[in-house]
């Protein structure tokens, strides 16, 4: 990005209308330090919702889609609750029982379990028992990156054709935060609470991660989230090429890095 501080104009859904909103967005150059610091090449944007100030790096790749990966439990956690296929966050829902390759994934358990798990096999069955029908027409109400979830209900955020950008993520986030979205607030609120991560002198950081698998080249991952406070709240989201397990740690560092710089956590 050339310029220092530009302007755009970003559409949120607000009862069902297009509202426009403008957004400052503001270049960190800033932030590529900690990427280079654990070898990584990325992106990460900060949106503060009450200044409407977007801060990016790496803007080209910012604005760029990939598969969400794991970062669609939390919509799919939001339309499950919202269109009844699950009870609560604490409903137990089969795994299936099947070999996983994670060991921790072979046994039968709530979103609350899964998501902090990232249990693939619990939110299949919780897209299965959404439906194509239902989960496609939230997912474009949702306004979630390029809206499109193809034939197959419990792949489409694993394998495509869904895809968002790191942009796209942190209005999306926002939406959510603002109660923008068309779901029940009890959807919202069952999120927001199994997402909460750490507390730190009264602010929240909410996130959830993402890997994309391996027929998927060059494999992206993901930490998106946001941060709330008596100040307000911050969306961000953060995606890299990670090529193996040992990468996976590299999401939060990074991410917290860019938090603190920014002068939001810790």
């Amino acid at each position: 990005m050339k310029a220092a501080i530009l302007s755009f104009v970003v559409c949120l859904a607000v009862s069902g209308r297009a509202h426009a909103a403008d957004v400052t967005t503001v270049d960190a150059p800033a932030l590529e330090t900690f990427f280079k610091a654990q070898k990584a090449t990325g992106t990460f944007v900060l949106y503060d919702l009450k200044a409407e100030t977007r801060h990016v790096f790496n803007a080209t790749r910012a604005a760029q889609r990939f598969i969400p990966a794991s970062t669609f439990k939390i919509p799919n956690t939001i339309i499950g609750l919202d269109t009844g296929a699950v009870k609560s966050v604490d409903e137990i829902l089969p795994y299936g029982g099947k070999p996983q390759w994670i060991k921790d994934w072979e046994h039968d358990m709530s979103l609350r379990e899964a998501l902090r798990l990232s249990a693939v096999p619990i939110y299949q069955e919780l897209a299965r028992r959404i439906g194509l029908e239902r989960m496609a027409e939230k997912v474009k109400a949702f306004h979630y990156g390029n809206g499109e979830i193809g034939s197959v209900v419990d792949q489409f955020w694993l394998e495509g054709p869904l895809q968002i950008s790191a942009i796209e993520q942190t209005d999306f986030l926002a939406r959510l935060l603002r109660g923008q979205l068309p779901a029940k607030p009890e959807a919202i609120a069952g999120v927001r609470d199994i997402t909460l991560r750490e507390t730190v002198d009264g602010r929240e950081l909410h996130y959830k991660t993402g890997w994309t698998g391996s027929s998927i080249k060059p494999r992206i991952g993901w930490l998106v989230g946001w941060v709330s406070s008596k100040d307000g709240d911050l969306t961000f989201a953060l995606n890299m090429d990670m090529a193996g397990m040992p990468d996976a740690p590299k999401r939060l560092a990074i991410s917290k890095e860019c938090l603190k710089t920014l002068g939001v956590f810790w």
